[in-house]
């Protein structure tokens, strides 16, 4: 009777933390790639085997986890406390500044993701990586928002965490002040643009009905 050997597959979880903290390390001169991958396997003396076990997805999966972990530093520094007196343009604001901060301290590999991101191969995947950061924004301030408004929503801030973000990563004003600054116009934009369409809504709202659309009641108004 032959007894198999029992494979340990919490091994390749055990690893991406420490391989991810190896990999930070060359990413500023290296760039992602599988040759990084390897190197930081070896900085850590493991085998370049376990590291593609780890993250199969090479580059990409390194990336995804970094993001998830900024993601929870984000959520942990605004907590419900914290939040709770602010008004919502002022939650989201901060929200947006604290995840951006939150990786100031590794702003080169932020440059160097966001330009891996970007190849075409990659930037399904970017978008994803997009869409879950800006979901957990308006999930953390429980926004109540569903259909439509629940993919606007996501889709608008989408739009302005990424501008801030490429804003920041050229920003060389102190303590990023121009960046928090762009940061404020792009929420007050926002914030206009909902005045706006909350205005159109309310002019349709009194346009009689009775079966017809808004462009039947343009025509009635001039040709009656």
């Amino acid at each position: 009777m032959i007894v198999m050997a029992k494979i340990n597959t919490d091994v390749p979880d055990k690893l991406r933390a420490p391989l991810l903290q190896a990999a930070l390390i060359r990413v500023p001169f290296e760039g992602w790639s599988e040759k990084t991958i390897s190197r930081a396997a070896r900085d850590i003396n493991i085998k370049p085997t376990l590291a593609q076990l780890a993250f199969p997805g090479g580059a990409l999966s390194m990336i995804d986890l970094l993001s998830q972990q900024q993601d929870q530093r984000m959520v942990d520094i605004c907590t419900v406390e914290r939040l709770a007196p602010l008004k919502i343009r002022e939650k989201i604001t901060l929200l947006v500044r604290s995840r951006i901060e939150s990786e100031k301290e590794i702003r080169e590999t932020v440059r160097n993701s966001v330009i891996y991101l970007a190849l075409p191969i990659n930037y399904s995947h970017g978008l994803k990586i997009l869409y879950r950061t800006v979901d957990l924004m308006w999930k953390t301030i429980n926004d109540p928002s569903t259909d439509f408004n629940y993919y606007t929503k996501r889709l608008t801030l989408a739009g302005v965490y990424s501008s801030v973000l490429l804003y920041w990563l050229s920003d060389e004003s102190d303590d990023y002040v121009d960046t928090w600054d762009f940061l404020d116009r792009q929420i007050a934009n926002v914030m206009q643009f909902e005045k706006i369409k909350a205005k159109i809504r309310n002019l349709t709202n009194k346009i009689p009905d009775k079966g017809m659309t808004i462009l039947d009641n343009m025509s009635k108004l001039r040709y009656p």
